[in-house]
């Protein structure tokens, strides 16, 4: 027998944080089982501790689980808008939950009354510097996991993602299990991890494992409708000096994925250390990459140049899709070493000079 959620969980969990403050404590430890049904706003140099806590998406909600203080504010798109210092721990299990698809895909987002495809993240921080996320476990994202635009000075570690694994086939039946060749029954596409767009640096993320529908760990440096919402005047849009460690995971799309295009640098970027899992996942037959550089498809205004798309270490990649690496595009300095396909897997695709 499941057990019971408690609702109004936002609605707790943001009054412990309003006394923690006004206490001048600023951490808080939640633990128990409950919905969560609007966004919970963390303050600047706080501390949230979930220890043995499942948080889940309450039915039918468009909105993030949480959100940094300032997000989507005049003041968050300003340098003086600035969050700063946040730290979200997981101790035990503690599961961060979409629960039930609520229907908004990036085909649906704004038609009919429905609100833009970012309010599916579990989480999404908008100009934050300084950020700590550890421990937690996550599932059933309705999207992105954790999505991070113009942040900095972070460290994402020791995260375990869960997909919904569901597809429909032409009958209306739901089953578990997706296959390459069926993408169109994927119930919920595109259900990253962890997704840095543009303005993020200086940022470690390490010790990653699960299965996601598309990208484990994402680092796209576009300008799109989500970076224009919430892009930072006077901050630089590039995506750079970023760490990737000890990724192993079973990806349907690309284990770890660097693009950028539309004049967005991409630079300074370390991978090292991936494994694609998917041989022995119940949730997936085969992924497409282990790590892939570039983009024959357009996703801005025209694809990237050497002078953006630079200083990039790609090393200890063990992949099983259609390659380990998959390089598209100009780059400059870039490197890789210890890259590995098995089970059918090659090695290397370079395509570089196809769009140039």
């Amino acid at each position: 027998m499941e057990k019971t959620f408690l609702a109004n969980g936002s609605a707790y969990i943001t009054e412990q944080i309003a006394r923690a403050v006004r206490d001048g404590s600023r951490t808080v430890t939640v633990s128990g089982r409950y919905t969560v049904d609007r966004e919970i706003r963390i303050p600047s140099n706080f501390t949230l501790v979930l220890a043995d806590c499942h948080l889940r998406m309450a039915d039918g909600v468009f909105c993030n689980m949480f959100v940094n203080e300032h997000h989507g504010t005049e003041l968050g798109k300003t340098v003086q808008g600035t969050d700063r210092n946040m730290t979200i721990i997981g101790k035990g299990e503690a599961i961060l939950d979409g629960g039930e698809y609520n229907g908004l895909s990036e085909k649906t987002q704004l038609l009919d009354g429905m609100p833009p495809i970012w309010k599916n993240n579990l989480l999404l921080f908008t100009n934050v510097d300084g950020f700590r996320i550890t421990g937690l476990h996550c599932r059933n994202q309705r999207w992105w996991a954790f999505n991070f635009v113009y942040c900095a000075n972070g460290y994402l570690g020791n995260l375990d993602f869960c997909s919904c694994d569901v597809g429909v086939d032409e009958n209306g039946v739901r089953y578990h299990g997706l296959k390459r060749d069926k993408y169109a029954e994927v119930l919920v596409k595109n259900s990253d991890g962890i997704d840095l767009r543009q303005g993020c640096h200086d940022i470690v993320i390490e010790n990653i494992t699960g299965f996601t529908e598309d990208d484990t760990v994402a680092l796209t440096a576009l300008n799109g409708r989500l970076e224009q919402a919430f892009s930072v005047e006077g901050l630089a849009p590039d995506l750079a000096y970023v760490t990737v460690k000890n990724v192993a995971s079973s990806a349907y799309c690309t284990n770890v994925r660097l693009l950028n295009q539309g004049g967005i640098p991409l630079h300074d970027i370390l991978v090292d250390g991936v494994t694609d899992t998917s041989q022995t996942s119940p949730h997936m037959d085969r992924g497409r990459y282990a790590v892939r550089v570039g983009d024959t498809h357009m996703y801005g205004d025209r694809h990237s140049t050497p002078d953006e798309t630079y200083r990039i270490t790609i090393k200890n990649v063990r992949g099983r899709g259609r390659c380990a690496l998959d390089l598209v595009g100009a780059t400059r300095d870039l490197v890789f070493e210890n890259v590995e396909g098995f089970d059918g897997a090659e090695d290397l695709s370079d395509k570089r000079t196809e769009i140039l």
